[in-house]
């Protein structure tokens, strides 16, 4: 299908905006008429180009006055996958679909008419059935937006064909509106619904969507139009609504309204084809990037291009894709059209700085790790001095802490003489460069245990023999931890190979050092003075202790929470990195054992599939016809029985594998439940320590020095605040399983807020 699609784009390259549709439809139309019996294909090409739907609903119309058959196999196996789609995209392009072959003739008004209110009846008895519980709400929320988001295709055709039964399911979707659960601002439903309405007082002109049916309009009036029906949808599950079915885009109004001049419906449909491109080309950042820039669109829609992708790379709990695939379309979109997007980015980035005090700290995370990477491809060249003045700001404010952030990542990816040579403009920002990377040994030559462990390490010696020697040398006299870790860390210190190579032949003697909690905690305080001018490499030297279990998850958060970590969580990233890096990886661990496990499954399957056929093989020949064997048989017998014997072997080889992992992932279950108990009791204690009391009034002036004045309390606890929305969101799942847990965790933080 792919070679089918790469021969339509190269006879209708030009399809869009100002393009001629008759003349680019006839030349497609004139490659399938010779190739029907490909309409698997074309619907694929429908499935994967979604913005020109309307195209190709022309070209299965024409193909319809010739071919019926052709035509109703399209629609049939439409109704085959809209009855079988169990992915949301998927029904969502799928009744688009059906709404653009309906312009062209090829469905029945009725039909799709039908198909509307069989998935408005779903969502109100979702709703009846479901009374008093918001929680089930977004599902039959999506159901009749895929209704409202199809109308800017499907409703010009159906005012005109059957007003009646039109006006009857708006009708119906304005009472689901009015049933809704009702929130304290207008959400993505009650928009959509203002913006279709609109377009019903305007009579249904849209001038966004293409009309490439209009020029064949006479021809098309004479195929012959198929019914469609849709089953209610399947799927009764009642769990989890709001992660099933979320919500699309949660749009973030960067520019004036009057950047993007077009009407609130044109917005909304050239949003769903940004998102649709976003969507079908995740992981081909060059042919997404060519697709965005040549929608069938006649409105100048960059500043709307980028608010649209902005929103997704923000959008909270998680953006649909990696934050990696959108920095690289933004960096494909800059050089595709150099004179208009880079200053739309430009402004982008300046009015979401203006607004950064007021971002979830999540949202402020990522675009800090966008911004620093997309400068690193454009030469780190920015207008830095416009921001100087954040260095006068007090060093809790978020746009110096934004700043001083996005420049110590700049530096991880150059190196800190080019970083600070482009800020050489606006030189009082040097103040926020970080430190210049190096490690701080803390012992000298002079130190003849640190200088014996080297020896023995450049020797050669075993590990065996090494922990003897700490054991006889070091031990008797304290601080072997100290000598050891320091001394190691000093030799990896290199490069993140080196660091990971010594860890990998010397864990063991850390290990015998840090049997516990307290030993763990000050291993890591040991790896922070080390490495107290990188960031970067005190995190990395953290998660690779956890990888190889020097360190346990539950140590990393009580060192995270610990008095020192604690004053800067308003002022650094530092230690919440960390924090990240530990959770993730716990929750990562339990993610790669239920994938082996899964494998380990299918494997069993097909290996008991396999003794079953050799042993019924093997019976086949020793009886045959009730009678046993032809002497000349037995060689082929024993070859079999060897054959059944490998098979039981390793049946019985993965169901001891499948069982270990099967205790492993129990275990990796309750850490993890241990993990969520201790991290949100940090976050509660933490804040009920120093969240004032409502009624309290603080002196800013008289306050000691060591407390917090008004701003900077208000910022840190805005900040942890933040901070534990981000790890909620997260984790939303396994919050919900422990929730009887937390419950008493929180109520000490319920109390005190």
């Amino acid at each position: 299908w792919r070679t089918l699609l790469l021969r339509i784009g190269d006879r209708c390259a030009e399809y869009g905006g100002s393009a001629d549709h008759k003349e680019h439809i006839e030349t497609c139309y004139g490659v399938l008429s010779r190739e029907y019996e490909h309409s698997e294909f074309l619907l694929q090409c429908t499935e994967q180009l979604p913005h020109k739907i309307p195209f190709f609903g022309v070209l299965i119309g024409l193909i319809n006055l010739e071919n019926e058959d052709f035509s109703k196999a399209i629609v049939d196996t439409t109704q085959a996958n809209l009855e079988d789609a169990l992915n949301r995209d998927r029904i969502r392009i799928l009744l688009r679909f059906l709404s653009g072959l309906m312009c062209s003739k090829v469905v029945v008004p009725s039909s799709i008419i039908e198909t509307f209110e069989t998935l408005l009846s779903s969502a109100v008895t979702i709703l009846d059935d479901e009374t008093g519980n918001p929680s089930w709400q977004p599902r039959a929320d999506f159901y009749v937006y895929c209704i409202l988001a199809s109308l800017p295709w499907a409703g010009p055709e159906l005012f005109e064909q059957v007003p009646d039964e039109f006006e009857r399911v708006l009708f119906g979707i304005q009472s689901y509106i009015s049933i809704r659960f009702e929130t304290d601002e207008k959400d993505f439903m009650e928009d959509l619904w203002e913006r279709i309405q609109a377009l019903s007082r305007n009579g249904w002109k849209v001038k966004s969507v293409p009309k490439p049916h209009l020029p064949f309009e006479a021809q098309l009036v004479a195929g012959k139009s198929h019914p469609i029906s849709c089953p209610p949808p399947k799927g009764q599950e009642k769990h989890e609504a709001d992660m099933k079915y979320p919500q699309r885009l949660r749009r973030l109004h960067i520019f004036p309204m009057n950047k993007a001049e077009m009407q609130p419906v044109d917005r909304f449909v050239v949003e769903e084809c940004i998102l649709d491109v976003l969507l079908f080309f995740n992981g081909c950042r060059k042919e997404c990037a060519f697709y965005l820039v040549s929608l069938p669109v006649s409105y100048r829609y960059e500043y709307l291009m980028a608010e649209t992708i902005f929103s997704q790379l923000l959008l909270l709990p998680n953006p649909p894709f990696k934050p990696i695939y959108y920095t690289l379309v933004i960096i494909d979109l800059c050089k595709a059209l150099p004179g208009a997007f880079p200053s739309v980015v430009v402004g982008a980035v300046h009015a979401l700085f203006d607004r950064i005090s007021n971002m979830d700290m999540e949202c402020r995370t990522r675009l800090i790790l966008w911004f620093s990477h997309h400068l690193s491809n454009f030469q780190f060249i920015w207008p830095w001095q416009e921001w100087s003045y954040v260095k006068d700001l007090p060093k809790w404010a978020p746009q110096r802490v934004f700043v001083q952030e996005v420049l110590e990542r700049e530096v991880r990816l150059s190196y800190f003489e080019k970083i600070k040579q482009s800020i050489e403009d606006a030189a009082e920002l040097e103040e926020l460069l970080p430190p210049k990377a190096g490690p701080n040994f803390k012992f000298d030559e002079s130190n003849e245990l640190s200088k014996e462990l080297i020896g023995l390490i450049r020797g050669k010696k075993s590990t065996y023999d090494i922990i003897l020697w700490v054991e006889e040398q070091i031990i008797p006299k304290n601080g072997a931890l100290d000598v050891v870790s320091q001394t190691l860390l000093d030799m990896g210190s290199k490069s993140f190979t080196h660091l990971v190579t010594i860890l990998e032949r010397y864990n063991k003697i850390i290990s015998k050092l840090c049997p516990n909690e307290e030993m763990q905690l000050l291993l890591m305080n040991g790896v922070s003075a080390y490495w107290k001018n990188s960031t970067q490499m005190t995190a990395i030297a953290i998660d690779r202790m956890m990888g190889y279990r020097l360190i346990s998850n539950l140590a990393i958060v009580k060192w995270v929470f610990s008095p020192a970590n604690v004053e800067q969580f308003h002022v650094s990233d530092r230690p919440w990195e960390i924090l990240r890096n530990a959770v993730s990886k716990t929750y990562n661990r339990i993610s790669d054992l239920r994938k082996e496990i899964q494998s380990l499954k299918k494997g069993l399957q097909v290996a008991k599939k396999n003794r079953k056929e050799l042993e019924e093989a093997k019976s086949v020949l020793e009886i045959v016809e009730g009678q046993p064997a032809p002497a000349e048989r037995p060689g082929r017998i024993r070859r079999l029985e060897s054959h059944v014997k490998n098979a039981e072997d390793e049946e019985r080889t993965l169901e001891e594998s499948l069982e270990a992992k099967g205790v492993l992932l129990a275990r990796a279950h309750e850490e993890s439940k241990d993990l969520l108990k201790l991290l949100f009791k940090s976050f509660v204690d933490v804040l009920t320590e120093r969240l004032p009391p409502v009624s309290m009034e603080i002196d800013n002036e008289n306050s000691e020095p060591n407390e917090y004045n008004v701003g900077e309390l208000e910022q840190w606890c805005l900040c942890t605040l933040g901070y534990l929305k981000s790890f909620s969101r997260q984790y939303a799942s396994e919050i919900w399983s422990n929730i009887a847990m937390l419950d008493e965790v929180f109520h000490p933080l319920i109390r005190k807020a």
